[in-house]
């Protein structure tokens, strides 16, 4: 789990502590017994010499000197990999506790119930692995979920209400069918058959996060404007604007669980890479490191994009092992290789590993630009493949941006 490990003996701390590197790290303190203390900093030397340096008994500092009998540690060059890492140290280390450590909570997705005779949508922060095809995000929050199911819900005629419903002609109905914004199989107001065409298109709009009803209004009104009939395209049209002001509400990833396909690339502690992090059907793997060597790195100074825009079209670099040279690979030889890497790992899980997971996805995802390190690079649309050009130039970027913001004064 971590990279390097050293014996503590607290009666000279000082041989251990010079060991320790003064950079950003997760690290594990570990005595004969019982559990480890885990943690992340980001200054391991100085954090660990307040823990394990003696103090005088009245402090109110934590001191762990005499407790403490090894220490481990790994480096983390960004916010989201030391995250990761520290969820995987916690749930080895506590028996499967470590969100609840971590204080991380599952985000807020829309659902849709198709296996309901009559299907509806509600939000929830439930995540069964059975239902990855049906659950839509994540949102920023609860109320950002509701919002966009209430607006998606007012541009359809799917039911609202929650109950497994038994149509019965004698039933009055509620005040959505009355004014029309149901189609009432409460009291069997539609077949089964227009029912099941309504919720599959509200599928397909959650699907596509709006785009299956724009095509079919665009459509709409291109063949009213043909025809003449000039108010059915302005209604067509007006349409159209509620719709797209609809789709604008959902996140960019707010994808189906079962088609959350991506990479994210991340700052590496080694030099001359990046860290890529696999996202497969809500899980994370990785991280894989990539080296960004042979690569021309973008120059924002210099007012064109032409110096990126192919990263991988230079003469490959060289790779030595054990001092024998290796036949030359270039970026996109690496890059393919780092993303098989990731796909090996690729596995099953169950409700509580893929909440835990999402939940360090929104954590990531949903914090401001400027404080958001490193790219997500989605898979093409239907294809679950990565566009590997895309991803090269990202790697080069967030590698020249961490470099740049590390450089020396």
């Amino acid at each position: 789990m971590f990279s390097h490990q050293i014996p503590f003996d607290p009666r000279a701390p000082s041989l251990a502590l010079e060991q320790l590197p003064a950079r950003a790290a997760v690290f594990s303190l570990r005595g004969e017994a019982g559990e480890p203390y885990l943690n992340r900093t980001a200054d391991l030397r100085r954090r660990l010499a307040k823990l394990l340096t003696p103090a005088p008994a009245q402090g109110k500092r934590l001191q762990l000197a005499g407790l403490v009998r090894h220490i481990a540690w790994t480096e983390t060059a960004s916010d989201f990999g030391a995250q990761l890492l520290l969820y995987r140290a916690s749930s080895a280390a506590f028996g499967g506790r470590g969100a609840q450590r971590m204080h991380l909570h599952a985000p807020y997705f829309v659902r849709a119930g198709m296996r309901n005779r009559f299907p509806r949508i509600w939000v929830t922060n439930h995540l069964p692995s059975t239902a990855l095809d049906d659950l839509f995000g994540p949102f920023p929050s609860r109320h950002a979920a509701e919002r966009y199911a209430e607006q998606v819900l007012d541009l359809h005629l799917l039911r609202r209400c929650f109950q497994d419903l038994e149509p019965d002609p004698q039933f009055p109905g509620c005040i959505y069918s009355e004014m029309k914004k149901c189609l009432a199989p409460c009291y069997a107001g539609c077949s089964d058959e227009r029912y099941a065409q309504e919720a599959a298109a509200v599928h397909a709009f959650l699907r596509t996060r709006g785009l299956s009803l724009l095509e079919t209004l665009a459509g709409e009104r291109e063949r009213a404007s043909q025809a003449l009939d000039f108010e059915s395209a302005a209604a067509a049209h007006a349409r159209f604007g509620k719709a797209e002001a609809v789709a604008a509400l959902a996140p960019e990833g707010a994808f189906a669980l079962s088609a959350q396909h991506g990479v994210l690339v991340q700052p590496s502690t080694e030099p001359d890479q990046v860290a890529l992090y696999g996202l497969h059907r809500g899980l994370w793997t990785g991280p894989v490191p990539f080296s960004v060597l042979g690569m021309r790195l973008p120059n924002e100074q210099s007012g064109s994009s032409s110096l990126f825009a192919h990263p991988a079209a230079f003469a490959p670099v060289p790779m030595a092992s054990s001092g024998l040279a290796e036949p030359a690979q270039t970026p996109d030889d690496r890059l393919r290789g780092a993303l098989v890497a990731l796909t090996r790992e690729q596995g099953q899980s169950g409700k509580a590993e893929l909440a835990e997971h999402q939940a360090l996805f929104a954590r990531w995802y949903f914090r401001p630009q400027t404080k958001r390190e490193g790219e997500l690079v989605w898979t093409d649309a239907g294809a679950q493949a990565i566009p590997a050009k895309l991803l090269l130039r990202v790697c080069a970027r967030v590698y020249k941006a961490h470099a740049d913001r590390h450089a020396p004064a």
